[in-house]
């Protein structure tokens, strides 16, 4: 069946089962393979995209489910302000090792810095909180959101 969907500013239309997985549409429909595929039981962060804003996990969310909202992934994060500060963050203090839970890790700390742009420490874990990290960078990753959101400096290539 054809979905009219808005992804990342523009309008896809897509043939394909109702039930499907927004993850799959998006990596295998439309190309956009920043979101990544980490347990298929939204339990680890990795499908992690914004719907109308909120960070919800793409691989439990059929597609007839999206209706007119607006979807937005990984590939269009930097066009927004507040993406591109947590991409820039990123790299500033080399957050990433093996990288694959980035993107979901991104999208989750850019839904955290919308309603909350000054968030405390809890409210960051607890934003993140549904994000695994098999490299364990946790520290990392909380650093850069609190860099992104002014809260904390960089100095000589270190979080202060």
């Amino acid at each position: 069946m054809p979905y009219r969907l808005h992804v990342n500013g523009q309008v896809h239309t897509v043939d394909v089962p109702g039930d499907m997985p927004l993850l799959w549409v998006l990596r295998e429909s439309l190309a956009l393979v920043g979101t990544k595929f980490g347990c298929g039981v939204a339990q680890c962060g990795a499908c992690t995209v914004h719907v109308d804003g909120v960070a919800v996990r793409s691989c439990q969310l059929p597609v007839s489910g999206i209706g007119d909202a607006e979807v937005t992934t990984i590939e269009a994060m930097g066009a927004s302000k507040v993406g591109a500060k947590l991409q820039q963050a990123w790299l500033d203090i080399d957050v990433m090792q093996c990288g694959y839970c980035q993107a979901g890790q991104i999208m989750s700390a850019a839904s955290l810095l919308a309603t909350t742009p000054k968030p405390s420490n809890e409210d960051i874990r607890a934003a993140m909180a549904g994000n695994i990290c098999r490299c364990a960078c946790y520290h990392r990753i909380e650093t850069a959101i609190r860099m992104a959101a002014g809260l904390e400096q960089q100095e000589g290539g270190h979080a202060a």
